[in-house]
């Protein structure tokens, strides 16, 4: 059953960029910083004045607060009523069946099962060498042991809607496996149009041995990992990214679950190149985080004019053809 749980205060954080005011966390942020200091040839510009933007205002947070309240007190229904209010959609079960997992890797492509299979090979056997044994430290007759012992559940979340993101899930999930979790579990927001979860993501959590799925996305979901519903159990830690209010749904439940790693949001990305880089590798690397959706954030800094000039030439030809080139 869904309990009661109070909703903890939004943690502030902010970053310093040497003695500039700004105090967003965000790489949004650094790059203005940078931006309002130098010219092209390194000399400072304090007459620059830019302007500084919050993506952290107060109105998300209190959207979040007051879903994690929702799902708290409320459990499955509040996860199908905020499901239909934010995707328009109420999936028929909120758990996805195994079943439906195994048919949906059946049924790729000899193309993408090999690259999801070949993938997730390569994850497992990187994160295999991470493993440490049990192993203890003797000296003046005292004994220290250490070991790494797996968390029981954990809950991996994949962005979804938009897009599909497998890779996601095989990063998230498998890495869990290989340190031993008992139970993991993977949250992904259904189809705006037909409340599914996209195919080839299910089709990586088989791949991945996921045992629980569940067609839920959003701060939402981040709730009913770390609170509990009738049908999710709670987790003990939360990993994988997600955009901005995903992000500050993991920032206020921390504590109450762990959450790994860092709180992900939107994809930002600061592209740093001189006149050596070659433009294509500038320009995927600016494209492969701007795809994932519209409040990411994608900056090249260069003093060289030719490779601006070069980088804008590969993004048009580039977007040109990408399916998500808006």
């Amino acid at each position: 059953m869904g309990a009661t749980h109070s909703v903890p205060e939004p943690r502030h954080g902010s970053v310093a960029v040497r003695d500039d005011p700004l105090a967003v966390c965000s790489t949004q942020s650094v790059v203005v910083a940078v931006l309002r200091r130098l010219d092209r040839r390194g000399v400072p510009r304090p007459d620059l004045d830019l302007p500084r933007p919050d993506p952290l205002a107060d109105g998300p947070r209190e959207a979040v607060a007051a879903i994690l309240g929702e799902v708290a007190s409320g459990g499955d229904a509040a996860l199908a009523s905020l499901t239909e209010r934010f995707d328009g959609v109420v999936p028929p079960s909120l758990r996805v069946d195994p079943q439906v997992c195994a048919d949906a890797l059946a049924a790729q492509t000899p193309q993408v099962r090999t690259a999801l299979e070949g993938a997730a090979a390569r994850i497992r056997a990187y994160h295999e060498a991470q493993v440490r044994p049990p192993h203890t430290t003797s000296a003046n007759g005292v004994r220290v042991e250490g070991r790494s012992v797996p968390v029981r559940r954990a809950g991996c979340y994949v962005p979804g809607g938009r897009a599909a993101y497998p890779s996601t899930v095989l990063m998230t999930a498998i890495p869990a496996s290989v340190a031993g979790v008992a139970d993991i579990v993977l949250c992904v927001p259904p189809d705006a149009t037909t409340g599914e979860v996209a195919p080839v993501t299910l089709a990586a959590a088989a791949v991945a041995g996921v045992g629980e799925v569940y067609a839920v996305g959003g701060a939402q979901a981040i709730a009913a990992l770390a609170y509990g519903t009738e049908t999710i159990p709670a987790v003990d830690v939360i990993c994988g990214p997600g955009n901005v209010y995903v992000a500050l749904a993991k920032q206020m439940v921390a504590g109450t679950v762990g959450i790994a790693a860092a709180f992900a949001g939107p994809s930002e990305i600061v592209v740093v190149a001189d006149d050596t880089a070659p433009p294509a590798f500038v320009a995927a690397d600016l494209l492969v985080q701007a795809e994932h959706g519209p409040d990411g954030l994608a900056w090249l800094i260069t003093f060289s004019p030719d490779t601006a000039d070069a980088v804008d030439a590969e993004l048009a030809a580039m977007g040109a053809a990408a399916s998500r080139a808006d």
